[in-house]
């Protein structure tokens, strides 16, 4: 099992900055794939960013590219997403996720563990 725990979330005015981590502990993470996902009220679980433990390639949406930046400190287990310029549209509740697998993967069915979310509320 892989425990996984969001933190940084808040308001912000539009074209503001946050950065999200993820700590993650429990069963060995460095063949695991961290993503971050974001939900918005009525709205499916969209694919933010992706990055991989082992290998560090990393993966983005088209609507934050550019945007947010998703990075790992292997020494602390944590993950981080700095997001920059942020949009009203950016608003949702973001969740840290892993897959215990080498590809990365947009979908979040394929993601095993979950954080527990933490809420961006960008103001316009």
């Amino acid at each position: 099992q892989v425990q996984l725990v969001e933190s940084g979330g808040g308001l912000v005015q539009a074209g503001g900055s946050l950065r999200l981590s993820c700590a993650a502990s429990g069963r060995t993470i460095s063949s695991v794939i961290m993503g971050w996902f974001r939900q918005a009220p009525g709205k499916e679980r969209d694919f933010v960013a992706a990055v991989s433990w082992t290998t560090g390639r990393t993966d983005y949406a088209d609507s934050v590219k550019g945007r947010f930046t998703i990075s790992r400190d292997n020494a602390k287990n944590t993950v981080y997403l700095q997001m920059n310029s942020l949009k009203p549209e950016d608003t949702a509740v973001y969740y840290c996720a892993g897959d215990p697998t080498i590809f990365i993967s947009r979908d979040y069915k394929r993601y095993d563990y979950w954080g527990q979310g933490t809420q961006v509320t960008v103001s316009s």
